[in-house]
């Protein structure tokens, strides 16, 4: 199993996944001791197509102490590494539908390999939130009744 550093709880809330991908990620040195450090922020992070590339913007990589001039800029744009096919097929969905491609989690895979989940999502509206909002409460005030009367 993987081993989870971050999750980007905002994206659940923003979007509707319709689809996940795991790409490796392009890092320098000094930037993989600060993922195994937890130093990594998802948040308002998204993923564009550029030239037959996936790249990602917007994560911030805190800089790792102990590696002094070997650090890199903390918000720099990193490349993902997918297969040629999975990138053809998201260079059409995006922009045939509209979507975003949106990382959901960092993780590092058994072997040891730092690993993004990239989302492909549909952004909600206000009024799908709120539905949304409803149904988890309504959901835990069901379990809550489902355990009082068990009781």
């Amino acid at each position: 199993m993987s081993n989870t550093i971050v999750t980007n709880r905002k994206a659940y809330r923003d979007y509707a996944v319709l689809e996940t991908f795991e790409c490796g990620i392009e890092l320098k040195g000094s930037e993989v001791k600060s993922i195994r450090a937890g130093r990594i922020n998802l948040e308002d992070s998204f993923a564009r197509i550029e030239k037959n590339e996936v790249i990602l913007y917007n994560t911030h990589i805190s800089a790792y102490e102990q590696a002094s001039y070997l650090n890199v800029e903390p918000a720099r744009p990193r490349r993902l590494l997918l297969h040629k096919s999975q990138i053809r097929k998201l260079i059409g969905q995006v922009s045939q539908r509209g979507l975003t491609l949106v990382p959901l989690k960092a993780y590092f895979s058994t072997k040891g390999f730092a690993k993004i989940e990239l989302a492909l999502c549909k952004g909600k509206k206000l009024y799908d939130k709120r539905e949304s909002i409803k149904r988890r409460e309504s959901e835990l005030a069901m379990r809550r009744i489902l355990k009082s009367r068990r009781k």
